[in-house]
């Protein structure tokens, strides 16, 4: 062999390091994408428990609320009926008023503070800034 063909030869062959290089990083890259989708579950099933147990308990407190309601209505109206009958409507509208008013409160306090998959959104985070520190 004269030395252009071994020249051509020696770089066609590649490097026996930079495939097992190749697959262990291709390996890692498996094992984390198998990491990060094994937490999504675990968080959509975590998430699909805590809305049923705020579901459960939403509908509790909403059936106590509607019958102390209902005993604050009768009581008041049977109080206040003889006395003035529009006295009596608009004190169970106040009522009514700051009673929905405190529940929307709430509401907006929670819906600002949820957070969806947050373990999921960091792991993805660090994994990205890592890649892009290493490929720097």
């Amino acid at each position: 062999m004269d030395a252009q063909t071994m020249g051509a030869h020696s770089n066609s062959v590649p490097h026996p390091h930079l495939g097992s290089a190749t697959r262990r990083l291709a390996q890692q890259v498996l094992v984390i994408c198998e990491n990060r989708i094994e937490l999504f579950l675990l968080e959509i099933q975590e998430e699909r428990e805590q809305i049923m147990r705020a579901l459960w308990l939403s509908l509790v407190a909403a059936v106590f609320a509607l019958l102390a309601g209902v005993a604050v209505s009768i009581a008041i109206a049977v109080a206040c009926w003889q006395w003035s009958p529009l006295a009596a409507l608009l004190i169970l509208a106040a009522i009514y008023t700051v009673g929905a008013g405190i529940a929307f409160w709430k509401v907006d306090h929670i819906r600002r503070d949820w957070r969806t998959l947050p373990s999921t959104l960091d792991e993805l985070r660090k994994d990205r800034e890592c890649l892009e520190k290493n490929l720097k």
